[in-house]
């Protein structure tokens, strides 16, 4: 549940031995020190009901320890440079951390009660979050510059070789209403503790609503110029096996692992323009959606023989659309960009029906050279991200954490 700049890796060689809350009469003893501050039996016992409330993988007892490690050695930084969040910043954290999940702070709070999570462990988490933005904008932010020629040189590599073919895992949250109080924090749980290939698609079989979920989330070699433009923001400044931090798509929330990058051949100038047809099945992962679509898939091979099955239907079942990429909804952007034309995803839903998206085409639409601001944004925060990881794990390293 963290919209916070967070990496929570390798903490598990560095978390000496708690004992079990339970063991201790008093929840507010000190169950461990960091840097001098203390992790109480109460915010190991708070952060495990969090865990609980998203259903977060693996052992919840000890993600909730490394959790509050890195909580606490954001806190002692923050302090070091005399900065402590007033209340009005962490208000404005709060309602920013629940917008995602277009929740207001109060929606979030009254969700987490329902497992029992106080209002103040919620505060306290997003406090952590923005002391670290903060000793991130002022140490290291300051620091990078993206000059002008960097950008020209990479927009002449990628010109001179082709956009970049991205190698993808992905999991593919629900964010309708009825979901967001699990996916959001959901998102944000796995962002922060998912490493290596196995875990990624342990995860996205049994979390992920996307069609790739029976695969791993695996995906095929994908042109980063038919993706939307912030899950490839998300994605360029990871290394192979680095998972993203959660991309917010209209009715959806996506977690991205790198698997691979490479080159592609240098395209034509120009934008793409995706000509697609949304067919609309009634309900939502149900045997009889299942059955639909594979009877649309067996007697459809292009957009128009979907004319001939929509015949008396309702005509708002069948819409067909041609968009430059960048007026797509990022959602069905980013299903499209998995396809090839005449094939088809039924990831997407709408209200109660689940949408059997079909790629009709994909053509280029010449059009002048593109600002380099774009270009110049993405590089910047990729080696910010870099950055703010690498100075967390040497504080995670120098750290002193010792029990009572």
């Amino acid at each position: 549940m963290r919209k916070i700049l967070t990496l929570m890796a390798g903490l598990v060689l560095m978390a000496p031995a708690v004992p079990a809350a339970a063991a201790d009469p008093n929840p507010f003893a000190p169950a461990l020190f960091v840097n001098g501050r203390i992790i109480t039996n109460y915010e190991i016992a708070q952060r495990e009901k969090f865990l609980e409330a998203v259903e977060g993988p693996g052992d919840r007892r000890a993600e909730a320890i490394k959790a509050l490690i890195d909580d606490k050695i954001r806190l002692f930084e923050a302090a070091k440079y005399g900065f402590k969040p007033d209340d009005a910043q962490v208000t404005a954290g709060m309602d920013e951390f629940a917008a995602r999940g277009k929740m207001t702070a109060d929606q979030m709070v009254g969700e987490l009660q329902k497992y029992g999570v106080d209002p103040q462990t919620f505060r306290d988490f997003i406090a952590a979050g923005v002391a670290w933005r903060a000793v991130v904008q002022g140490t290291i932010a300051p620091g990078v510059n993206i000059t002008d020629a960097q950008t020209r040189e990479a927009q002449s590599l990628s010109l001179a070789h082709g956009a970049p073919r991205l190698l993808l895992s992905e999991i593919i949250l629900p964010a309708a209403p009825e979901y967001l109080a699990q996916s959001v924090p959901l998102a944000e749980q796995l962002s922060q503790t998912l490493h290596g290939d196995a875990a990624f698609a342990a995860a996205a079989k049994q979390y992920s609503a996307s069609d790739s979920a029976k695969d791993g989330g695996k995906l095929q070699w994908i042109s980063a110029d038919t993706l939307p433009h912030q899950v490839v923001q998300a994605v360029i400044g990871l290394s192979p096996g680095q998972v993203s931090k959660p991309v917010s798509l209209p009715n959806a929330i996506g977690i991205f692992e790198m698997r691979g990058l490479g080159d592609s051949a240098p395209p034509p100038a120009g934008s793409i323009q995706v000509h697609y047809a949304e067919f609309l099945i009634p309900g939502v992962r149900t045997p009889e959606v299942a059955a639909e679509a594979a009877r649309i898939r067996a007697k459809a091979e292009t957009c128009n023989d979907l004319y001939g099955l929509a015949r008396g239907k309702p005509p708002a079942v069948l819409t067909e659309t041609t968009q430059l990429l960048p007026q797509v909804p990022a959602d069905v952007a980013l299903e499209l960009a998995k396809l090839n034309p005449g094939a088809a995803s039924t990831t997407l839903t709408r209200g109660g029906d689940t949408v059997y998206l079909m790629l009709c085409d994909r053509i280029v639409v010449a059009d002048p050279e593109p600002p380099l601001s774009q270009l110049r944004d993405a590089l910047y925060s990729a080696v910010v991200n870099e950055l703010s990881d690498q100075k967390l794990d040497q504080l995670r390293a120098a750290a002193i954490i010792r029990k009572p």
